[in-house]
């Protein structure tokens, strides 16, 4: 058997019906188009939400109050008050897998400056929650260790705030503002950061000494939340172990009892959402799979019509020698030509999609080698299996029912 000419057979066989051809590629390019692409955002996303949370502390835990039950009834936990500024010193004294504590507390309110005013939230919390939540100062300095213990009035303001109040550009270091009717006095800005994965403003906030929230402003005696970064990331699972083993200690919970505290990290997050992530991507790569599907069954239409077609060609050949193995190669070539080629021009258009929707959704742009691979892969098992049976058909005609085949 000559491959070449049998090659060159086929290959003319698809330039006599260039449009039939195209047409019949259409639905393998749009099937690997659309499977590289879907992938390709899917993983896109998963490292944008990476990459967001990391920006706000990977290694961050946070410690909140659980639901307590109180005559029967669960409480939820915004009710709940098992967490105390004891707590926090406790796990500074003993905690050896956490690099930094912060109590937090918050209220929301409006700001107000001048003639206008803004509806924001201020956080209370200690010198080291810029450090936690990987904030950094544009201007001015963070308040100090004094200032936290005399319950000051003085808070340093997001981009968002600044922009808002005082106008783009301005510099709001020493200018005053009101929240819930108490004057603060702005002692630095923020660095901006933008929205996070949940599509949240983090510049529109105020930060000020967590005693001063706590007492001047919701006149409570407890931490709402305790936020802590671990000393790397990968040391969060022991870090998140030791926190509830010194603060079921500090609340002298016996054997048993459940814990009256949440502890949360970001490393969960990230794996709860890039499980998600995961899912929807499988999904959507699940369906346009389906185009590939119907592109291979559009194939096996066309081989059938194309056999039907050059009938009598097939009788001609095999009656001066062509064997049926010849005439089967031949349309199965011809089959493989169709899908491979369909799969390249997929893949460029996968490509294509996975660049404009990575600018459209400001994702990193990533183009997964596995799903191209598998695409050829794909494609080739689909050309063979959709091409088999017109293929053997053909090969199993009697030349002379063939020839006389009108």
């Amino acid at each position: 058997m000559n491959y070449t000419n049998t090659i060159k057979i086929a290959t003319n066989a698809l330039k006599r019906n260039k449009f039939r051809a195209v047409l019949t590629m259409l639905g393998i390019i749009i099937g690997v188009g659309s499977v590289i692409g879907m992938l390709s955002i899917g993983e896109g996303s998963k490292k944008s939400i990476r990459e967001q949370i990391s920006g706000m502390g990977s290694n961050m835990i946070f410690v909140m109050p659980g639901s307590q039950q109180r005559g029967g009834v669960m409480m939820g936990n915004s009710s709940a008050k098992s967490l105390t500024l004891n707590d926090i010193e406790r796990l500074e004294k003993e905690s050896q897998y956490l690099s930094a504590i912060s109590p937090q507390v918050s209220s929301s309110g409006q700001v107000v400056a001048g003639n206008k005013n803004w509806p924001t939230s201020m956080t209370g919390a200690n010198d080291k929650f810029l450090e936690i939540r990987k904030y950094e100062l544009k201007d001015g300095r963070m308040f100090t260790e004094n200032e936290i213990n005399s319950l000051a009035k003085v808070c340093i303001v997001g981009k968002t705030v600044s922009d808002t109040i005082f106008g783009k550009g301005a510099d709001p270091v020493g200018q005053t503002i009101r929240f819930s009717n108490i004057p603060f006095k702005i002692i630095g800005i923020l660095k901006e950061k933008g929205q996070n994965s949940m599509g949240q403003d983090q510049d529109n906030m105020i930060l000020a000494p967590y005693t001063t929230v706590q007492r001047r402003l919701l006149a409570i005696t407890h931490i709402q939340t305790i936020v802590a970064s671990a000393v790397s990331e990968e040391k969060s699972e022991q870090a998140i172990a030791e926190i509830k083993t010194i603060l079921r200690k500090q609340h002298k919970l016996k054997e048993g009892d459940d814990d009256d505290f949440t502890v949360r990290s970001q490393a969960e997050l990230i794996q709860t959402l890039s499980s998600v992530s995961d899912m929807l991507t499988m999904l959507l790569g699940a369906i346009a799979g389906i185009s590939l599907l119907v592109g291979g069954i559009g194939i096996m239409n066309i081989m059938f019509v194309s056999v039907t077609e050059r009938t009598r060609e097939i009788g001609l050949r095999m009656a001066v020698g062509g064997r049926g193995m010849d005439i089967l190669v031949q349309f199965l070539i011809e089959a493989v030509m169709l899908s491979v080629l369909g799969g390249i021009i997929g893949i460029l258009l996968g490509f294509l999609i996975s660049y404009v929707a990575a600018n459209l959704l400001s994702f990193p742009f990533v183009v997964m080698t596995q799903a191209i691979a598998l695409s050829f892969l794909v494609c080739s098992a689909i050309g063979i299996f959709f091409g088999w049976y017109p293929a053997r058909k053909a090969a199993n005609l009697n030349p002379i029912d063939a020839i006389r085949y009108e």
